[in-house]
């Protein structure tokens, strides 16, 4: 009696067992989705979705892709993070692996094609027109291409009793896909770019096997009889990270932190100019903050630049170590912010990643002073900008009143505050004035130096 008791007892500890643990038996693939142009998004999805895979203890992360390409700088962060992954990461190319598109396939372990896909065409061409780009870029592009697959080694072989040993993935045939100077007999003379069809990608090694579908890799090539798959899904908040951390719009959001802060400095109080410099700069750097980017020295670094940068303005004359100071450290804090980085440590760290930081942050700058200047030039004119300030001639004036020269050296009170901009009273009218020097508070007695341009100069008495 006792011994059927304990049967019965193991029998339940083994079905408790199974129920708890049986749905991890079989082998987990997580699936991938790269079905658009390769940029900031795709990044996000692939850093999400490898991070899912590892929660899940998926056995291996299988890509679905179908691009025609995109940007250089997101492909190779991509490939980067997938030749450094624990986990094996096939790709299944249905239809297209096109320019950054190839080189993530590359990387991969294994590829898969369908029967009418094709794999290639890598040349770097410019974002504005298409064109092909300096070979300075397709230069590095060809040793990028060439890295990759050399990254998966050697395998040996046995040819008329020889023992020899060639690359699994032939560093020339990635190169002919940038460069149409290679040549690959039999598949791309000198005046072609290489591009694969499945069969031909196949013959060259490039393609581990040929499939209509996912289901057909896992069982006949994986040897998965039985398995499970998931696919990371990307969220709303996703999609909106991926657009912030786009290029471009890092580059407006510095256009409009730089343009905030000067139209502010030459306003009093605070006002739209502030709310503008502080919005762009928490989109620029949250969602980079987020990713594990931007860390908060960095972002300290960008505030004491700014804060020195103030200083220099309207505490100290002229302009020196503080104001450069505060430059330097501003323009550090965003570019640091755009590469991933912990203490200055850049290990594993990529050129093109640090050149086209520095190409946004520069595109940014250059951007904000165009709009400073085009913005200065605007407002009053007739037109959106036409009431942002006074107009110097009214109906009916043919000039503006000069008796305002006559106060030169004038005692007068600060009605506002001048931060440099603000109102002071002399006698018992007020007039808009500017402080030379540093800031001057509400209340404080202020001496008249100059008048220039319709307004008063004064310093602090």
């Amino acid at each position: 009696m006792m011994r059927n008791i304990k049967q019965i007892f193991v029998l339940f500890f083994i079905l408790f067992v199974h129920a708890i643990y049986g749905q991890h038996s079989k082998p987990l693939i997580y699936k991938i989705n790269i079905q658009e142009n390769i940029g900031s998004n795709t990044w996000i999805y692939l850093q999400n979705g490898m991070h899912q895979a590892l929660n899940r203890k998926a056995d291996c992360i299988l890509l679905h892709m179908n691009t025609y390409g995109g940007s250089v700088a997101e492909a190779d962060s991509m490939r980067t993070a997938i030749l450094n992954f624990q986990l094996p990461v096939y790709v299944f190319i249905d239809n297209n692996a096109a320019s950054a598109g190839a080189l993530i396939s590359i990387a991969c372990d294994s590829i898969f094609m369908r029967p009418a896909a094709s794999i290639g065409a890598a040349t770097v061409v410019s974002g504005q027109d298409g064109s092909k780009a300096p070979d300075k870029y397709q230069s590095y592009m060809r040793g990028m291409m060439r890295a990759t697959a050399e990254s998966h080694g050697r395998d040996t072989v046995v040819q008329n009793g020889d023992t020899l040993t060639e690359w699994k993935r032939d560093p020339k045939v990635a190169e002919a896909m940038v460069d149409e100077k290679i040549v690959i007999p039999g598949f791309a003379d000198s005046t072609q770019i290489l591009t694969l069809t499945a069969s031909q990608a196949v013959e060259l090694r490039y393609c581990d096997g040929i499939a209509e579908n996912i289901n057909q890799i896992a069982v006949q090539y994986l040897g998965y009889s039985d398995y499970d798959m998931e696919t990371y899904n990307p969220t709303f908040y996703d999609k909106i990270k991926g657009l912030l951390m786009n290029g471009v719009l890092q580059a407006i959001l510095i256009m409009l932190i730089i343009g905030g802060i000067y139209f502010e400095l030459q306003t009093p109080g605070i006002g739209f100019p502030t709310a503008v410099a502080v919005t762009a700069a928490l989109l620029y750097f949250t969602p980079l903050y987020l990713t594990g980017y931007a860390q908060n020295w960095e972002v300290l670094l960008f505030v004491l630049g700014l804060i020195l940068i103030v200083f220099e303005i309207f505490v100290i004359p002229g302009f020196g170590v503080a104001g450069i100071s505060g430059i330097v450290l501003v323009f550090t804090a965003l570019v640091l912010a755009l590469v991933g980085n912990i203490h200055f440590d850049f290990s594993g760290l990529s050129l093109r990643q640090l050149f086209r930081a520095i190409m946004v942050v520069f595109a940014g700058i250059g951007m904000g002073l165009a709009f400073i200047i085009y913005l200065s030039n605007r407002i009053g004119k007739p037109g959106i900008f036409n009431r942002v300030a006074l107009v110097s001639d009214q109906e009916g004036y043919v000039s503006v009143p000069m008796e305002p020269l006559t106060l030169v050296g004038h005692v007068g009170i600060a009605s506002t505050v001048l931060r440099p901009s603000g109102k002071v009273r002399i006698g018992d009218q007020h007039y808009d004035a500017v402080s030379m020097k540093g800031f001057i508070e509400k209340g404080d007695e202020v001496v008249v130096k100059r008048y220039e341009n319709f307004q008063l100069y004064v310093m602090k008495r």
